[in-house]
């Protein structure tokens, strides 16, 4: 079984992607995140497809702080259960053969940011808060048959997470890097000629 830590590559490809997406999109400012709104890295390199998965803690729970009552332990040991079950989040054509080798899911707690919230109306107002804010990091790992067949990924995770309303995807395969949006109201992903 591969470790995510071959996920280097993966990194140093991320980051230069969320490097140039950063600098094409100059309103926004380094930290700020909007809930509702979450980023996955997908890599696909030979038989091994990486994904790379950020969204705000409320999001996935409802709340970004720390979790002061047992219904808020539970509902946050729930949701790590859940993400780091990318089978149900996240279904690649099944032709492609791919197959989760390894999941982790963290918490990064604590962040004192700028911070979007986005009304379900579509508007938004930046409002700086003090305190913690939680973002959830997943990390998956798969391994693929035929990853020549990865035409499409079908996303049952806004069913997992009624509060998610999107994700911006970067996909970098052998053709070189993609970039899409994916919503609640059309949960798929074509990438018919991406590899």
């Amino acid at each position: 079984m591969r470790t995510i830590g071959t996920a280097c590559i993966l990194t140093a490809a991320m980051a230069a992607a969320a490097f140039s997406a950063f600098a094409e999109e100059p309103q926004r400012q380094l930290g700020a995140h909007v809930h509702g709104h979450g980023r996955l890295n997908i890599a696909i390199e030979g038989k091994k497809m990486d994904m790379e998965l950020e969204v705000p803690g409320a999001d996935i729970v409802g709340f970004e702080h720390e979790p002061s009552t047992a219904e808020q332990r539970s509902a946050l040991a729930e949701a790590k259960a859940k993400l780091a079950n990318a089978n149900v989040l996240f279904a690649p054509e099944p032709k492609a053969g791919c197959a989760l080798e390894q999941a982790k899911v963290t918490i990064e707690a604590g962040h004192e940011h700028e911070h979007e919230h986005e009304a379900k109306s579509g508007d938004s107002s930046h409002e700086k808060e003090q305190g913690g804010h939680s973002e959830f990091h997943a990390e998956y790992a798969f391994n693929c048959t035929s990853p020549s067949r990865i035409t499409s990924i079908t996303f049952d995770y806004f069913k997992q997470f009624p509060n998610g309303q999107e994700l911006d995807i970067t996909v970098i395969s052998p053709k070189g890097q993609s970039s899409f949006e994916v919503k609640r109201d059309n949960p798929s992903l074509d990438l018919t000629g991406i590899m």
